[in-house]
């Protein structure tokens, strides 16, 4: 059923600078799978901001990070990968599951050990969930402070998956973690 493979395993309420090493540990992680586009960087945007750097090199040390991107000017994303110093992949027509699983066979870990993160559902947790990998949406990084980063498309997949049944609130697909979580006073 489609809104089964639309439906985040964690929503995160927050961008990808929020992803904590606790949640890693809490769900077991040992690799991330990000998107670029609006997930690290705006759209269009080579530089990689000093948070984004401090927030990388926390991540590598919890795991494995590959950059995984449905853009296709590589020229751009490799910049963005060499300041992270992180493998990347280019042209990966999400929710195709082609390129993920070539970053899984180079982390060589199982994809319930890997996450899928990114800020949209009809390329990042669709093509995640197709390969059973944990599914992480997160927000937007904002273009600047005075403009957040809400596209119509996002807007429309969040429309549409609604439709279908998806639960978009910030929440975890486990039952377990259900029953514990508290919503909104979690930190994630």
């Amino acid at each position: 059923m489609l809104s089964t493979l639309l439906q985040p395993d964690l929503v995160l309420g927050g961008n990808v600078l929020n992803l904590s090493p606790d949640l890693w540990q809490r769900h077991n992680l040992k690799g991330l799978i990000l998107d670029v586009d609006d997930t690290l960087v705006p759209l269009g945007q080579t530089e990689t901001p000093a948070d984004l750097l401090l927030w990388m090199n926390q991540a590598k040390q919890m795991g494995q990070v590959w950059l995984v991107s449905n853009n296709v000017n590589s020229h751009r994303i490799q910049r963005i990968a060499d300041r992270l110093q992180v493998p990347y992949l280019t042209s990966a027509a999400k929710p195709s599951r082609r390129k993920l699983q070539q970053a899984l066979e180079g982390m060589a870990l199982a994809p319930d050990q890997v996450a899928m993160v990114g800020d949209r559902l009809f390329t990042d947790v669709l093509a995640g969930n197709r390969l059973g990998l944990f599914t992480i949406l997160v927000d937007p990084i904002p273009a600047s402070a005075s403009r957040p980063a809400i596209s119509l498309l996002r807007w429309l997949e969040v429309t549409i998956s609604r439709a279908l049944g998806v639960t978009l609130s910030r929440r975890t697909s486990s039952p377990d973690a259900l029953a514990s979580q508290e919503p909104e006073s979690q930190e994630i």
